[in-house]
């Protein structure tokens, strides 16, 4: 699938980023982010960023779909769905995302009234390892998928092996994931040749609700100044932390949760787009993105 990238002009801002110090940096190499779509937002940015330093636009282009990312092996050399990948020809470099929002396998089954459901297998990253196990640079991160309903309600959705915990609490579903993502980064990253990064958790500031309901950020247009408005340090980073002391490859951790809590304007919300009537804007203010952030 062709993914449509829109890159807003930076002629009246310039980017703070060293474009061309940071592609010269990455010549010759392959920077992947792999996670879910806060990570691909970040993606996204870095790519506007660097090709807006890049004179001739033509030398950066898109190479979803072609050779590199379709797996050996396959029949019809099978292409994941969610590789998106955007190549600079003057360095010889790509900046590649990967979309697995959990890090861990998502399954499918027909359960017993002949309709699917999903399962979480704890105990296995997803097959997308075969498209950035050999990459020069590896950003991960994992998070905001697990604070859905299926997610967080735990019930017949997590599986090890052949055991389907009937209940078991998200945090602890949350670290055995990341343990065997840090056992595979340990068993199959060689850190002489990969750098591995890991993001952490991004704070969200939904008001009145949450993001499937009816949750608001669009009146708000200055950080957190007050620091007793912040939000209580994630849980889910305290987990990631104990795990990355016990890992033997080493792992740079951009830890941007105080960072990003502050930063209660910083969201789309409802200005995503522009509306041709008060209607349009109104009916937009029921679903709004407080969790994603502006480029």
């Amino acid at each position: 699938m062709w993914f449509k990238l829109v890159c807003i002009e930076l002629s009246e801002v310039p980017p703070r980023l060293n474009a061309s110090d940071f592609l010269g940096r990455l010549r010759g190499k392959r920077l992947v982010f792999v996670g879910d779509s806060l990570n691909r937002n970040m993606w996204e940015s870095l790519v506007c960023i660097l090709r807006h330093s890049i004179s001739n636009k033509k030398r950066v282009y898109e190479v979803s779909g072609r050779s590199q990312f379709k797996v050996k092996g396959r029949r019809n050399h099978f292409k994941y769905k969610g590789y998106y990948s955007f190549r600079f020809e003057d360095y010889q470099c790509s900046v590649d995302f990967v979309r697995s929002p959990f890090l861990v396998r998502e399954m499918q089954y027909k359960n017993v009234h002949g309709s699917e459901d999903e399962r979480l297998r704890l105990d296995i990253l997803d097959e997308t390892t075969l498209a950035y196990r050999e990459a020069d640079v590896i950003v991960f991160n994992t998070g905001h998928w697990w604070t859905h309903e299926q997610t967080s309600r735990g019930r017949n959705y997590y599986q090890e092996g052949n055991h389907v915990y009937p209940v078991l609490k998200v945090m602890e579903a949350y670290k055995k994931a990341l343990t065997t993502w840090s056992r595979w980064i340990d068993m199959n990253i060689d850190s002489s040749k990969t750098q591995v990064v890991f993001r952490g958790y991004s704070l969200t500031h939904f008001r009145g609700g949450q993001w499937n309901s009816g949750g608001q950020c669009h009146k708000e247009t200055e950080p957190i100044f007050n620091q007793s408005y912040l939000s209580k340090y994630p849980s889910k980073m305290r987990v990631l932390e104990q795990i990355l002391k016990q890992m033997r490859t080493p792992v740079i951790y951009l830890n941007i949760s105080r960072l990003t809590d502050y930063r209660k304007d910083g969201h789309p919300s409802i200005y995503r787009k522009k509306y041709l009537s008060v209607e349009e804007q109104i009916a937009a203010e029921k679903s709004q993105d407080c969790s994603h952030w502006n480029d």
